[in-house]
């Protein structure tokens, strides 16, 4: 907050536990809301309408990913380290947002031009809407990072639950009705997304920092950071989104209608890792080398054995949550679900170990961890998706996920002088955290 003398005060730093709490219940809240808006989609639509819902959208969260350039990252530990520099920052994030939305939006474009497959067949119309909504799709992450980095958790976690909300409230009604149509669910999807936008650029203005006068030395320095946090973002992107984009385009909407079933149930497992991440990176910014590297390594055991209850759970009531809530024609997702879930440490490593190594300023190591799990990824999707559809792609990305974690472990201990035995879980350590959580509720 600015003082009656323009300085910039530090934030108020809430309890770690509570901010993982309450990041981590908005995160299961989304899934179970999402969850709920996925049954409506299929239900109404089937695979095929399904799979079409789900190539935009997956195009919309790839594309605005790709477009921050990193800035995200940059607003999170430039928040943390250099107060002062907020106001512009926020600035900056409106300037970039809008010049690389639109380049984004134009590449896409282009490519549609040029590789007509690319479209999976999807409405020109509602093409266009997508591509239109980047530039606010990517100041939403920009913002949303930079408001983190003040331990703005509150409405960032509000910013994160009230699309979902948005999703199945109108999508359920239009159901109800029997008018849910593709292009009802995807114009939903964007409006949720960008009234999400409109609600962070009100807290910056009104409620944190505000907008300063826009700096291009900051700027410079901002996107030098973030493109090399980048470049292992967008492989980390790849593991988690590219595959549907390909098996939509090579195998067709209905094998990733069923596809999208397992990652949906399967996204589960990401849930402690984000929301640990989000919380911890504040943190990890300000502390010493010692202490990150002690408060990585003990919270990844938790999360760790947590996630791993988690994927068993998923292997073992796969066949139950599916044909319940989405019926016999769905039969297909049993299958890649419990392949999925296989990928839980990669899950927590990747999430947690690379985050740590960003937020000590080391983003070029952790871009070649995840990267080592890209091209493991793509390779394997090339190998596997054509003979084997969705459980193909299942495979690559759980293979992958766990090469990759292996991987960023190592690094990680290697730089900052770690011992990768610190990560492995020890029996003191649950009920140690239980009674911590406890005295805290």
């Amino acid at each position: 907050m600015a003082t009656n003398e323009g300085r910039i005060e530090e934030p108020r730093r809430p309890g770690f536990l509570s901010s993982a709490a309450q990041t981590f219940g908005s995160q299961i809240a989304v899934a179970v809301i999402s969850l709920g808006n996925a049954l409506i989609v299929s239900r109404a639509l089937g695979p095929t309408g399904r799979g079409d819902v789900v190539f935009l959208t997956t195009i919309a969260f790839i594309v605005s990913s790709l477009a921050t350039v990193g800035v995200q990252e940059a607003n999170a530990n430039v928040a943390g380290s250099h107060p002062h520099l907020r106001r512009a920052l926020a600035t900056n994030s409106i300037i970039l947002s809008l010049i690389f939305g639109l380049l984004a939006a134009a590449a896409v474009a282009l490519l549609v031009i040029l590789v007509p497959d690319a479209d999976g067949d999807a409405q020109t119309s509602l093409l266009v809407l997508t591509l239109a909504s980047l530039p606010g799709l990517v100041l939403s992450t920009n913002l949303r990072f930079l408001i983190q980095g003040d331990y703005g958790f509150a409405v960032t976690n509000l910013v994160w639950v009230l699309p979902a909300i948005i999703n199945i409230s109108v999508n359920g009604l239009f159901a109800l009705a029997g008018s849910l149509t593709v292009g009802v669910a995807v114009a939903t999807w964007i409006a949720g997304q960008l009234l999400g936008t409109a609600i962070l650029v009100w807290y910056v203005a009104r409620r944190s920092v505000g907008f300063g006068r826009p700096s291009v030395t900051l700027a410079r320095g901002t996107l030098g950071f973030g493109l090399k946090s980048h470049i292992g973002r967008v492989m980390l992107l790849g593991n988690y989104r590219l595959d549907q984009w390909i098996l939509g385009a090579i195998a067709g909407a209905e094998e990733l209608g069923l596809y999208s079933v397992a990652v949906a149930f399967a996204e589960a497992l990401f849930l402690l890792p984000t929301a640990l991440s989000a919380v911890q990176r504040p943190e990890l910014v300000r502390a010493s080398e010692g202490e990150a590297v002690r408060r990585t390594a003990v919270v990844f055991r938790y999360s760790l054995v947590v996630t791993l209850a988690g994927a068993l759970l998923l292997v073992v009531l796969a066949p139950l949550l599916v044909l319940t809530l989405f019926g016999e024609e769905f039969e297909g997702s049993i299958f890649e679900l419990r392949i999925l879930a296989l990928g839980a440490f990669g899950i927590v490593a990747l999430k947690q170990v690379g985050n740590a190594l960003t937020a000590r300023r080391l983003p070029t190591r952790a871009s070649f961890g995840i990267g080592f799990a890209f091209v493991s990824t793509m390779v394997l999707d090339v190998l596997l998706i054509p003979p084997l559809g969705g459980v193909g792609a299942a495979l690559a990305s759980s293979i992958s996920y766990t090469i990759g974690g292996i991987l960023i472990v190592v690094l990680f201990t290697r730089a900052l002088e770690g011992n990768v035995l610190d990560f492995v879980p020890r029996w003191g350590d649950f009920p140690h955290a239980w009674r911590r959580f406890r005295a805290r509720a």
